[in-house]
């Protein structure tokens, strides 16, 4: 496995077991960084981290989007949201779960990233050849 093209790369398709294995690797990074966090007790600690990961992630989730030929821009905006919260939580020092304003941005964040999860998770590709290449899948029997 190409982990440089896996990480940084967003051109290409690739498949699921490929997706799964490059994000259990990434939340294995998140879970050591919120661990710390928690033991520190900041979280601007846990924003730092979370936006040096966020490009990796997003390189991930782009590459497993184009295997479903689903539009780049679902994919910018979850992450797009997640910079945003990352980069308030860095410059204020915190985020109130408790607030109106809370509510209205994290519920809906949370119900697309649900919905990325099981869409480049657990719905399979493509078949054949699309816009982005051609499927990973094509030369093995994992369908």
């Amino acid at each position: 496995m190409d982990w440089i093209y896996l990480f940084t790369s967003l051109n290409g398709r690739i498949s699921r077991q490929t997706f799964w294995i490059g994000f259990a690797f990434l939340a294995a990074a998140e879970l050591a960084n919120s661990s710390l966090a928690y033991v520190i007790e900041s979280e601007r600690l846990r924003a730092i981290p979370d936006l040096a990961l966020t490009y990796l992630e997003f390189a991930l989730a782009t590459k497993r989007a184009n295997d479903r030929n689903l539009p780049p821009w679902v994919v910018a905006l979850f992450f797009g949201i997640n910079t945003a919260l990352d980069l308030f939580i860095l410059f204020t020092g915190s985020f109130d779960p408790e607030s109106p304003i809370a509510e209205i941005i994290t519920l809906p964040f949370a119900i697309l990233g649900v919905i990325l999860l099981i869409e480049l998770g657990f719905r399979r590709g493509t078949e054949g050849p699309n816009r982005y290449g051609p499927d990973p899948l094509a030369n093995s029997a994992q369908r």
